[in-house]
């Protein structure tokens, strides 16, 4: 059962990683930033469209690895139509999925991205699994830099 479970959640982020969804610019976006990691060198941007405070259309364009990439495009599907707030509850739980293995929200909330619980066994990957997270948390910020793993200086952010 485990070792199904295991290919299942395999299998989604090849998919996502082989055919990214909402894999395009954007025009008219609100909102535009950039992330990089520099110890994978993935990059990303992330380009939203905003409705007051909910997305109303979110794509991404960029390169990276497997869960770089598989993480942008589940994070695309599951954060377009919500609010800022519900999207800073799931980064949380998410967050902690990837860190701990255990999360704060439900995994029906979760969905899918259930699929990046494994991520916790690999710790190098972990900012792989969450920086288009935090580069979508700066764009609802309002931030302009383009946001790094690295940024802090003590790898904390992943």
């Amino acid at each position: 059962m485990m070792s199904e479970l295991s290919g299942l959640y395999q299998e989604v982020i090849l998919d996502h990683n082989r055919q990214p969804r909402n894999f395009q610019k954007m025009e008219g976006a609100d909102r535009i930033q950039e992330g990089y990691n520099p110890l994978c060198g993935d990059r990303l941007t992330l380009f939203v469209k905003l409705e007051g405070d909910r997305i109303q259309n979110i794509s991404f364009v960029g390169s990276g690895c497997a869960i770089s990439k598989a993480s942008s495009s589940l994070m695309t599907t599951v954060v377009k139509g919500k609010e800022i707030q519900e999207i800073e509850k799931l980064f949380s739980g998410f967050h902690d999925l990837v860190t701990t293995k255990t999360t704060s929200i439900s995994q029906e909330k979760l969905g899918k991205l259930v699929v990046f619980s494994g991520v916790s066994e690999f710790p190098a990957r972990v900012k792989c699994a969450t920086l288009a997270w935090h580069t979508l948390l700066a764009a609802l910020h309002g931030e302009k830099k383009i946001v790094s793993t690295e940024e802090d200086g003590d790898g904390t952010q992943g």
